[in-house]
């Protein structure tokens, strides 16, 4: 690598507060494509520099601001086996069948699976709609809930992003008279089990380019080309699928898939049908998550998800799938409220639950230098996921969560990975040479079963199986800056700007910026375990700033002992909305002391 394509230390740091060296995101060698972005398409610098950094060419350039889903979409007939999903849902719709839906219980599951129950039902489809309980049923298509479908008078059963593994249940679905279709998105081996058909853009012999993909987004595309065959043989009355994509971005957001290509234009345009309060669950959801304003992915992440995961989590699963088909005001909000109030009890187990881990590494002789792994007794199965993924955060390493639960001999595990270490492979593998009992995943999220005598055995598996991609993985710690400005350049138009180069999220990440030497006027700590701040510029303007959950960390030590002393400060821009006024405020992810010249 020459030198001036030599990465570059921004603002000098090569310690932050958390331990980070900072680096500026874009390479020298794009500098020249920043200016031509920048008089091209007329965005400010920042906004410009974000969008060389990401790859993005300047004749790329409007065409990237203006993500268009026709310009974006394949032809769904070039994913394996989904020409014969349709004309299997079609035949469905045609004969009147009625129709079993089976999906998983988390956010792409229950958007999927409304998705799917809308679209028939406009048809007037018989459907029913069947989400496992997590605890009982686990992870994934069963027997017991097959047969019930069965029982009810389905003829076919679709299930939505799950189903690629089952190879048991489906072997008895024919006898129970049941077609399967499979619309997945989960990584999968070799052999595939027995379905009518079976859609998945990650199966070893689909070429579509699609595995980036949601099971919200192959769901959409299977749907897609059902409404092309039903148009073909006479149909004119058709299910409004683009106003079904404020469901389509939820789902893409919440599984953390790459915000890229075709995900890309789901979500921007999903956005925008959200903004319009169509479906009635979603308007309940965004009412007592006290979202008014217009959706960005940030809502979706942090506001909706969450609360549609929380039945999922730790009460009824099916709430979340019921609460986004229903088109029945009073009935979305019972049930918006219902997850609110679970949302905020899992709030509460989480936090006790996430303690108890980081005290079982902080406190252990385990080693830790390649994996995470921590178990529980009495964890709720619901959280592990997200235990795994605070413990992922505070230790930058590859995190897992394991609870045994009423006392059995085998646990419930959940992971989740950084970027460069594929976990979903690894705990394949893991099923493969007999440490675990079951599991499977993606790259950046697995769930597992493993019996309690071989939590030993994992450890050490997990710590050889990773080795060699950690080793890969940069020897420092980096924080990506994107830009630099001042506290009074912080203006909403700004992120207005910012936000034309959106939307942001996994593989799209949202800008850092730098505010240097700012002093930090004043810091306290929130009873949540936030610090809030205040930071004045050079010209004495002023921004507010929150650090979340970093009272009890690094960087919330660093930011109480520098009051009153100028720091680089780093973070995302938002704009605050409250009491009727628009404040812009920093979302602070580090901090660091400033080098005298």
């Amino acid at each position: 690598m020459s030198e001036a394509a030599e990465p570059r230390d921004f603002l000098q740091v090569t310690r932050s507060a958390t331990g980070r060296v900072w680096r500026d995101r874009l390479p020298q060698t794009a500098l020249r494509d920043v200016r031509a972005i920048a008089e091209d398409t007329g965005v400010p610098e920042i906004v410009a520099r974000i969008m060389a950094a990401r790859g993005v060419a300047p004749a790329e350039a409007d065409a990237f601001l203006m993500p268009r889903l026709r310009e974006l979409m394949p032809d769904p007939r070039s994913l394996t086996d989904l020409e014969g999903a349709a004309t299997r849902l079609v035949a469905a719709i045609e004969r009147s069948e009625t129709v079993g839906i089976f999906g998983d219980y988390d956010v792409d599951g229950a958007t999927s699976s409304a998705l799917m129950q809308r679209f028939l039902a406009a048809l007037g489809v018989t459907t029913h709609v069947h989400i496992p309980d997590r605890i009982f049923e686990g992870y994934g298509p069963n027997e017991a809930a097959f047969a019930q479908l069965a029982g009810a008078g389905c003829t076919l059963v679709v299930t939505v992003d799950c189903g690629t593994a089952s190879h048991d249940t489906f072997a008895r679905a024919a006898d129970m008279g049941l077609d399967v279709v499979v619309i997945d998105h989960h990584q999968t081996g070799e052999t595939l089990p027995q379905a009518h058909a079976l859609v998945n853009p990650n199966r070893q012999d689909d070429l579509s380019g699609q595995g980036h993909l949601a099971a919200v987004g192959v769901t959409f595309l299977v749907l897609v080309e059902a409404a092309r065959q039903l148009r073909e043989a006479g149909r004119e009355e058709l299910p409004d699928l683009i106003g079904m994509l404020d469901l389509v971005a939820l789902g893409t957001v919440a599984d953390i898939v790459p915000l890229t290509g075709l995900n890309r234009a789901y979500v921007a345009q999903g956005l925008k049908v959200l903004h319009q309060r169509r479906n009635a669950g979603l308007r309940a959801l965004c009412d007592v998550a006290r979202l008014r304003d217009a959706p960005t992915p940030y809502h979706l992440g942090f506001l909706l998800g969450p609360r549609i995961n929380a039945g999922g989590r730790i009460g009824d699963a099916g709430l979340g799938a019921r609460l986004l088909a229903t088109d029945d005001a009073d009935e979305a909000m019972t049930i918006a409220t219902k997850l609110d109030e679970l949302n905020r009890e899992r709030q509460e187990i989480e936090k006790a639950a996430v303690e108890e881990a980081v005290a079982q590494v902080e406190g252990g002789d385990a080693d830790w230098a390649t994996a995470v792994i921590v178990t529980g007794e009495d964890w709720h199965p619901g959280i592990v996921g997200l235990i795994a993924s605070r413990l992922k955060e505070r230790f930058r390493k590859p995190a897992m969560a394991i609870t045994f639960a009423g006392g059995g001999e085998a646990g419930t595990g959940s992971a989740r990975s950084v970027s460069g270490i594929d976990l979903g492979q690894a705990v394949r593998r893991g099923v493969d040479d007999g440490v675990l009992i079951k599991g499977g995943g993606h790259a950046m999220a697995a769930g597992l079963t493993v019996a309690r005598d071989k939590v030993g055995d994992l450890r050490a598996f997990l710590q050889g199986a990773l080795a060699g991609e950690m080793a890969a993985l940069p020897a420092e710690d980096v924080l990506k800056i994107d830009g630099a400005l001042t506290a009074g350049a912080a203006r909403t138009d700004l992120i207005e700007a910012i936000d034309r180069a959106g939307p942001y999220g996994a593989g799209h990440p949202e800008p850092i910026v730098a505010l240097p030497a700012h002093r930090l006027t004043w810091c306290e700590t929130t009873e949540q375990g936030h610090v809030r701040l205040g930071l004045a510029g050079p010209d004495d303007s002023k921004l507010q700033a929150i650090a979340f959950r970093a009272a009890d960390g690094e960087l919330g030590d660093f930011l109480t002992a520098s009051r009153g002393a100028s720091i680089h400060a780093a973070g995302t821009l938002r704009i605050n909305r409250w009491g009727g006024r628009e404040t812009v405020q920093l979302q602070m992810r580090d901090a660091a002391a400033v080098t005298p010249p």
